[in-house]
């Protein structure tokens, strides 16, 4: 059975073309499942009360993130790598300025320029390789230091996303933290399987802040682990800005890879591939 990941189907620009980008802003369920993720996104985005910010939407779309952030006072700048999607997006007059290009090629903004980024379902697309020249880790690296830059000292990236596999949230977080963002994943309802959302929280420098907490739903569930700290690896991470740190599990996999693209035998990968031994007495 094919797969029913977009990502699966084709590059973005491609698969969101004229009639899929109509589609998907007319199609009520998924404009209330993105205002939903949108407006927690900027919940945990926690910017200032009373006061007018301006975001960046990465992976905008349509505009359907932006609009929330307009009824909340904001202005927003939207990027995006569907020409279809910002067409539709400017014949519904959204309020943001609209900008087209692909976040695997980084950022194009000044320094410091905005107070916050918010991302709905799109990060998971930089996982996939779909040019012949395209690495994932590079793409996120390189999206991850523009993003850093382009950020106000301080301030905050609220990026929620949907993880086909735990080695690439592994990729996506060691990533963010090469760039220099602390942080970590925030787990929304982690005991439901459709309920269940992930927002990748991070930190812009400035002084050290509190991982929000997940939301459980449920009474008695307040133990539930709905926090995952990555801040450490920032240290870790110093002196490998751009590569995978050597005997990692990223580095393994790539090298795992390498060796089955020159036809060697390679052993299958498992959740044990990288996993580290205890050293005998």
């Amino acid at each position: 059975m094919a797969s029913k990941r977009p990502e699966h189907q084709g590059p973005p620009d491609i698969f969101y073309n004229e009639e899929e980008a109509r589609k998907y802003s007319q199609n009520t369920h998924i404009i209330d499942v993105q205002t939903k993720l949108s407006e927690r996104a900027i919940e945990l985005l926690n910017l200032p009360d009373e006061e007018s910010c301006l975001v960046l939407d990465v992976g905008c779309g349509s505009g359907l993130s932006g609009e929330v952030l307009t009824d909340l006072g904001h202005q927003w700048v939207g990027l995006d790598i569907s020409s279809s999607m910002l067409d539709v997006a400017q014949e519904r007059e959204v309020e943001g300025d609209l900008v087209l290009g692909d976040i695997g090629y980084g950022m194009p903004f000044r320094a410091g320029a905005f107070d916050g980024a918010i991302s709905i379902s799109a990060l998971q697309w930089l996982c996939q390789a779909d040019k012949n020249y395209h690495n994932p880790i590079k793409r996120l690296y390189k999206f991850f230091s523009t993003l850093y830059s382009c950020l106000a000292r301080g301030a905050r990236a609220v990026l929620q996303f949907y993880p086909e596999t735990p080695n690439q949230v592994d990729m996506i977080t060691q990533q963010a933290m090469k760039a220099g963002f602390t942080g970590g994943l925030v787990v929304d309802y982690p005991n439901s399987t459709r309920a269940k959302k992930m927002f990748l929280c991070l930190f812009a420098g400035g002084q050290v802040q509190e991982l929000p907490t997940g939301l459980t739903g449920e009474e008695g569930n307040e133990g539930v682990r709905t926090q995952a700290r990555y801040d450490t690896e920032r240290q870790r991470y110093r002196h490998h800005r751009g590569k995978s740190l050597k005997k990692s599990r990223t580095w393994i996999l790539e090298k795992k890879d390498r060796w089955r693209n020159k036809g060697r035998d390679v052993r299958p990968d498992s959740k044990y591939t990288a996993r580290r031994r205890p050293k005998p007495f």
